[in-house]
């Protein structure tokens, strides 16, 4: 308990609740009227108040609680507050205006501000008070989730909406096996529709994470411990540890037995007064023009509105929140707002890179924005949203409005130069309502250098942290070069403090040949590490020691260990290699004849001009594969995809070089090379480019007198143009340039970085000087890509020979 007593004649603020809510409102108090009351302030929980937002990464081993912190003790003793924490409010007396605490005190007041939060709904089934069914709604429910999760096991999360997902993410990041059960037909439907669900769940299911939807629980099972559930259909299936988030209900029992208005929530009026005039609710406890709120934006909004009523301004009134979603789960982006799900009278614009990930829809009703649903990429819904809180009438770019702001062409999957043309009044900060326009004003006037003055000052990306990429951009733009950005030193993930860089050296430097070695001796808070860091520790092993480094599957995607493209209805896809795209009728008629024989539901011809075979089963892959009788075209894999060919001089009549032949040499050479991401490359036999090489990763061109050279660039949702490397004659210089750049991509390039940005963020030049400039350079690393390659060997002939499982278990814990 941390208290500060004080002798005064000002008049008593009394908070009960020392969470988000009920303390912005004292913040907003202390800016409108500092000295105008004496506080004190009751909380149930030991803390400090702290980010309840942030209890997601702080399960997943991400962050500590002290980073959660929002106001230490020491703000309360500054601004004279009584802080009483483990000690809630047990009753209200209205007549004498006093509260009575758990201690048996009572404290007096003139004003009541009640801040009473909600608690978490569980399912009214048999069994669901048994020792290890827990909730998560507060520190304490991470903390017991920390200890069950450390005995390792089979953890069930009843509810895959946003909370369901967010704890599942974390239970799967310290080791535990998951299953999410929901009763829907896809998880979080109340905020994406079936489309965007089947997205999330194959992103949730990459990261090891089980569903079971369409079901509902009838009895939870064991006696002294819960050891699984029972589901109306009959089935069972086992649990050590069981969470449920099935939703939330307003804490009212204590406004109740004091005799104020209660339906659902605590009724108050819009300057968030209940029906006695001395006492104001705001949070989740709340219920306005009969609505709750569960998200911290309009919570926000409410505690800004009753510190003006209590500041004695009378000037604001609170009419209910426009809400956004966002997901809190680790490289997973999701934004939805508004009617999302569209109807009769609306017009859905959409946008749909099943490969990518991504998943845009916007409604519109007489062409203005009244709901959005933005997965795998994000960057426009702050403006999405700003378009639909102004009624904009978006008829003028409709066409192009799932891109972004059409005046600035492609705003890139992080948001890159959005924020500074976005308008003043554009809401930057969702959480918080902070406009661009008070940011800009904050850093000029207030003298702010870097993201952690301005979240202390304007509280922008201090609660969910989804806006910090468009605050940095502000910071950018409105200092330029004297703008101190975050750290370069970035740890890859929460298990770790090192870098990606740091990772990398410590592997050569002490020969660690396996993730298990590397996690025992760099000392990883979480010894199966997480989804995050499994892959990439895996892929840096496996380049630094390509002879000696133990290849670990289970470190692996679900694609590269399955050595297929997952489909959205859990069959695969099929794509054989064929080098340059050229193929011949006897090789094209084994195909037909795979595909008849196994009943393949589509053949298809890539943008990448393979053939693909879609609707495999699992189980028929090793079968397909050694009928084909033909290399793996690792287009599943973070390796190299293919080599896209014109028909060149050997037929076109404009052709200058042999692109068809350069493209098969090329993809002889580097195929089985696994990579940071996918590689994708062309070769053009003259300067139309009808290959498209100058979006690749690397693109040849033939020219009259040999070869241009282009690498770096991308096609798909963020479209970069090629940098023009070099020029050469031969197909031999071709040849060793093109391993060399590659293999100092593979080296330097944090994992999951294509080129383009890898391009971008170390320098052309530095590029040049390296492997064009010193030959030397160029040969050894070009001679390091041969050796790395002699180690692979083909995947689907190691399946089919029976020394490659591909039916393994989806993800297991590594061994301690």
């Amino acid at each position: 308990m941390h208290s500060l007593t004080t002798v005064s004649q000002k008049p008593r603020l009394v908070v009960v609740g020392n969470g988000m809510a009920g303390i912005r409102a004292v913040e907003e108090l202390l800016k409108m009227a500092p000295d105008l009351y004496e506080i004190s302030v009751f909380g149930a929980e030991p803390h400090p108040n702290y980010n309840r937002i942030l209890l997601t990464p702080v399960l997943a081993g991400e962050m500590a609680l002290e980073e959660t912190i929002l106001n230490p003790l020491d703000w309360y003793a500054e601004h004279g507050i009584q802080l009483l924490t483990g000690n809630p409010v047990t009753r209200i007396d209205r007549v004498k205006r006093q509260v009575i605490s758990a201690d048996g005190k009572a404290t007096p007041y003139d004003r009541l501000l009640l801040a009473t939060g909600a608690a978490a709904a569980m399912a009214p089934v048999p069994g669901n008070h048994l020792p290890g069914v827990l909730s998560y709604r507060d520190m304490a429910d991470v903390e017991a989730l920390t200890r069950s999760s450390a005995l390792g096991g089979q953890a069930v999360v009843i509810g895959g909406g946003l909370l369901g997902l967010e704890v599942a993410h974390g239970l799967r990041s310290r080791g535990m096996e998951v299953t999410v059960i929901h009763r829907r037909a896809w998880p979080l439907d109340k905020q994406l529709d079936q489309r965007g669900g089947v997205l999330l769940q194959k992103a949730m299911e990459a990261r090891g994470v089980r569903f079971l939807l369409g079901k509902e629980t009838a009895e939870i099972l064991g006696s002294a411990h819960v050891t699984g559930l029972r589901f109306i259909d009959g089935t069972e299936i086992p649990a050590d540890v069981l969470v449920m988030t099935i939703g939330i209900k307003p804490r009212i029992e204590l406004a109740q037995a004091a005799g104020l208005q209660c339906e659902t929530g605590i009724l108050v009026n819009d300057t968030l007064q209940t029906y006695d005039p001395r006492i104001y609710a705001v949070g989740e406890c709340v219920q306005h023009r009969g609505q709750t709120y569960g998200l911290v934006a309009p919570l926000f909004e409410q505690a800004k509105v009753a510190a003006n009523h209590l500041a004695e301004y009378g000037r604001m009134r609170y009419q209910g929140s426009v809400t956004s979603t966002k997901l809190k789960v680790t490289g997973i982006e999701l934004f939805s707002a508004g009617n999302f799900m569209g109807g009769e009278d609306c017009e859905e614009v959409t946008l749909l890179d099943g490969s990518q990930g991504v998943y845009k829809k916007v409604i519109l009703q007489e062409n203005k924005v009244v709901g959005g649903l933005l997965y795998g990429d994000t960057s426009i819904g702050p403006w999405l949203f700003q378009l639909m809180r102004d009624g904009t009438d978006v008829s003028a770019f409709r066409d192009n409005i799932v891109f972004g702001e059409t005046h600035l062409g492609d705003a890139g999957h992080s948001g890159e130069n959005q924020a500074a043309r976005l308008p003043d009044n554009a809401e930057i900060c969702g959480c918080n309502g902070v406009a661009k326009g008070s940011i800009v004003k904050a850093i000029r006037e207030q003298g702010l250098f870097t993201l952690d003055d301005v979240r202390k000052c304007t509280k922008a990306s201090a609660s969910c942290g989804s806006c910090t990429g468009l605050v940095e951009q502000l910071l950018s733009s409105t200092l330029g070069g004297f703008y101190e950005s975050t750290p370069k030193k970035k740890a890859l993930c929460g298990c770790t403090e090192l870098s990606h860089q740091e990772l990398r050296d410590a592997i050569v430097k002490e020969k660690l040949l396996s993730v298990h070695q590397v996690f025992t001796y760099l000392e990883w808070r979480h010894p199966a590490g997480c989804p995050t860091c499994r892959p990439a520790v895996n892929y840096y092993v496996r380049t630094a020691w390509p002879m000696e480094g133990l290849d670990d599957p289970q470190s692996r995607f679900i694609n590269e260990r399955a050595h297929a493209n997952i489909q959205k209805d859990g069959t695969y896809s099929v794509i054989p290699r064929i080098y340059g795209g050229v193929t011949s009728p006897a090789e094209l008629k084994r195909i037909a004849e795979v595909a008849e024989r196994h009943h393949v539901p589509m053949v298809k011809f890539t943008g990448g001009q393979r053939l693909d075979l879609l609707g495999v089963k699992k189980e028929d892959l090793p079968k397909i594969w050694a009928e084909l009788d033909m290399p793996s075209g690792h287009a599943y894999g973070k390796a190299l995809r293919t080599v896209k060919s014109c028909v060149g001089s050997e037929f076109c009549r404009f052709g200058v070089q042999d692109s068809t032949r350069l493209a098969i040499e090329l993809e002889k050479n580097l195929e089985r090379m696994w990579a940071p991401h996918k590689v994708k490359l062309a070769a053009s036999g003259c300067p139309r480019n009808c290959a498209e090489s100058t979006i690749k990763d690397v693109g040849i061109i033939g020219v009259d007198s040999g070869w241009e050279i282009y690498v770096g660039g991308n096609g798909g949702m963020k479209v970069r143009a090629a940098d023009l490397l070099c020029k050469v004659k031969t197909h031999a210089e071709v040849l060793e340039m093109t391993k060399a750049f590659l293999q100092m991509y593979r080296e330097d390039a944090q994992y999951l970085e294509r080129t383009a940005p890898w391009v971008e963020r170390i320098g052309l030049e530095k590029i040049r000087a390296t492997i064009v400039d010193e030959a030397n350079t160029r040969k050894t690393l070009a001679e390091r890509m041969d050796f790395a390659l002699a180690q692979e060997k083909d995947p689907w002939k190691e399946a089919v020979s029976g020394r490659l499982d591909i039916h393994a278990a989806p993800m297991r814990r590594i061994p301690a």
